[in-house]
C-alpha cells in the first residue's frame, strides 16, 4: 500500500471539534485513505457514500436531533463525496457544533461544489486537506530512488494516479476512464455549464499550448467564445483540479510580463490522453513541456503536502529573457530551469541577478530532479 502523505496529519487532527474536509480529483485515492484511516483507529466508524440516493436522503434537510440517531453508537462518521448532497454545510454545522462526541470526515472531487456548499457554514470549525495523484516523494518512500528514476519515462507519458502507478498493464484503459470521469461526471454536472463541446476544444487548446503562456484572448478565438466564458471555464478546471495556473512575477523590472499566466496540467497521464499521444520520450516534439509541466506538478504537490508557505511564479520579459520557475520565500528567490537534456546547461539572465539580487538558481534535470522533489 502506497502511504499518502497527508494520512498521519489527519490522523494527528482528529476529535479537536473540527470537520476535516479532504478535497481531490476522482480517483486521486480518496476513499482508499479514509479505508487506511478506518482500519488504523479502534473508534466505532460509520461510513456513508454521498453517490448514494439513501445517503443523499438521509442527510438533507435533517435536525439536529435525526442525526443523533442516526450516528448513535458511532465515534467517527466518514461522508465520501460529499458534495453530491444538497445542503451540506449547514448539516456539517450542526453535526460538529451538537455533536461534540463525534469526528466528521467528508471527502469531496470538486472543490468548486463542495467549497461554495460549506464555506459560510463551516467557517472556523473545518480543517482542510488535498489529496492530488501520487507524487514522486510518495513513491521514492514506497520502492525507494533508483526504482522510481527506472519509471520516469512512464511517469511524463501515462502521469501519477494511483491505478495508473499501481497497475501498469492496463494503464490506458484506466487513462480514457480518468478523463472522461473528468469531462463529464464533475465539471459537465455544474448547471451554468451551457456548451459542453466547447470544453473538450479548451482542453484540447490548453493541452496542445503546454509549458507556453496562454492567453484568454487567443483561446476565445480558438474556441469561438468570448474570454470571460474562457475564464469562468479555466476556473472550474481549477477547482475540478485538472489544472492550476502559474502567474508572471513581476516586481522591478518595466519589461517584465504582469498579466500573462501558464497553465499546467495536474497530471501528465490526463494532459496525453486529451491529445491520444503516448509516444515515446525519444519521438516526441513536446518533451521539454512534458517535462517542465511534471516538474511544476510534482512541486506543486509538495507544497501543498508540507504547507510550504512559498510565492510559485514563471519570469519572462518583452526581450523573451525567461525562467521556467520561481518561488519566494522570505524575500528570497529560488530560480529554476528545467531542461529534459543534461547536457543543456541554462544560465540565469542578467536582468534577473540585477532585479532580484538574493537568489539562488539551478539546472533541473533528470540526473538531479529528485533532489527538487525531495
Amino acid at each position: 500500500m502506497i502511504r499518502r502523505q497527508i494520512f498521519q496529519s489527519i490522523k494527528d487532527n482528529l476529535f479537536r471539534q473540527k470537520a476535516i474536509i479532504i478535497y481531490g480529483p476522482r480517483q486521486s485515492g480518496k476513499t482508499t485513505l479514509i479505508e487506511m484511516l478506518r482500519k488504523s483507529v479502534e473508534s466505532k466508524i460509520l461510513l456513508l457514500d454521498g453517490d448514494e440516493p439513501d445517503t443523499r436522503h438521509k442527510l438533507t434537510n435533517v435536525t439536529s436531533s435525526q442525526l443523533k440517531t442516526l450516528f448513535s453508537g458511532y465515534e467517527i462518521v466518514m461522508i465520501d463525496e460529499a458534495q453530491r448532497i444538497e445542503n451540506i454545510g449547514i448539516t456539517i454545522k450542526l453535526i460538529i457544533d451538537k455533536i461534540k462526541n463525534v469526528q466528521l470526515i467528508a471527502t469531496g472531487s470538486s472543490s468548486f461544489e463542495l467549497a461554495n456548499k460549506i464555506l459560510e457554514p463551516l467557517t472556523g470549525r473545518k480543517l482542510e486537506f488535498y489529496l492530488y495523484p501520487v507524487s514522486v516523494s510518495e513513491m521514492v518512500l514506497y520502492h525507494g530512488e533508483e526504482e522510481e528514476k527506472r519509471q520516469l519515462e512512464n511517469r511524463l507519458l501515462y502521469g501519477m494516479y494511483p491505478e495508473v502507478v499501481t497497475k501498469p498493464e492496463n494503464v490506458l484503459q484506466t487513462l480514457k476512464s480518468i478523463t472522461s470521469s473528468y469531462l463529464y461526471k464533475d465539471i459537465l454536472t455544474f448547471r451554468d455549464l451551457r456548451r459542453p463541446e466547447m470544453l473538450n476544444q479548451l482542453l484540447e487548446a490548453l493541452a496542445l499550448q503546454l509549458g507556453s503562456e496562454v492567453s484568454f484572448h487567443e483561446l476565445a478565438q480558438i474556441v469561438r467564445a468570448d474570454p470571460v466564458t474562457i475564464e469562468r471555464y479555466i476556473y472550474m478546471l481549477e477547482q475540478a483540479f485538472v489544472i492550476f495556473r502559474l502567474r508572471a512575477l513581476s516586481r522591478n523590472v518595466r519589461n517584465e510580463l504582469k498579466k500573462r499566466r501558464k497553465i499546467y496540467f495536474i497530471d501528465n497521464g490526463v494532459r496525453n490522453a486529451l491529445i491520444a499521444n503516448f509516444s515515446t520520450m525519444n519521438l516526441r516534439t513536446d518533451k521539454g513541456a512534458l517535462w517542465e509541466n511534471f516538474m511544476v506538478s510534482e512541486r506543486f504537490k509538495l507544497l501543498k503536502y508540507r504547507n510550504m508557505f512559498v510565492n510559485p511564479w514563471f519570469w519572462r520579459t518583452t526581450q523573451q529573457q525567461e525562467i521556467d520557475y520561481v518561488e519566494e520565500k522570505d524575500g528570497r528567490f529560488s530560480a529554476f530551469e528545467f531542461k529534459w537534456s543534461p547536457r543543456k546547461l541554462a544560465r540565469i539572465p542578467k536582468t534577473f541577478r540585477m532585479a532580484y539580487p538574493d537568489y539562488s538558481f539551478e539546472t533541473v534535470s533528470p540526473e538531479n530532479y529528485l533532489q527538487f522533489l525531495k
